[in-house]
């Protein structure tokens, strides 16, 4: 893992050299297809992510004092999302966890426009669960 910005940066030009928006959904799909196993005890409601159509779970532990996601969703373009954030947040310290701007990052891979109001929701929901438990972990 290098840093914030480089990480950040290596994800962008990820979706920057898929060519259409076809490709970058599959390219979200497969990332999604990726994640370890959910297990369905895990799949409870209080890591079910409030707010999102879709059903989608996140825990966020710690590792050494650095966050640990896990999520998963029973819908495939989700699942990347799910993905997605473990990317972003997943081995960063609760302070560098908070100073990331998801919004700037998804207009950076031009995620934003490309998502329906109900996708965007639920991923507003789930930066939220993860900003709240980077809080408390930094509290």
């Amino acid at each position: 893992m290098g840093t914030l910005t480089s990480d950040i940066d290596a994800l962008v030009d990820e979706f920057d050299f898929l060519g259409d928006w076809e490709e970058r959904y599959r390219y979200l799909i497969e990332l999604g297809q990726a994640l370890p196993d959910f297990p369905d005890a895990e799949r409870t409601d209080a890591t079910k992510v409030k707010g999102c159509v879709s059903q989608v779970w996140v825990i966020v532990d710690t590792d050494d004092g650095r966050l640990a996601l896990r999520g998963d969703s029973d819908a495939h373009i989700v699942k990347g999302l799910v993905a997605l954030m473990d990317r972003l947040y997943s081995g960063r310290t609760p302070e560098e966890a908070l100073s990331i701007d998801p919004k700037e990052v998804l207009g950076r891979i031009g995620l934003s426009e490309h998502l329906s109001p109900q996708r965007s929701n639920g991923l507003a929901s789930m930066v939220k669960r993860i900003r709240a438990e980077a809080e408390a972990l930094q509290a």
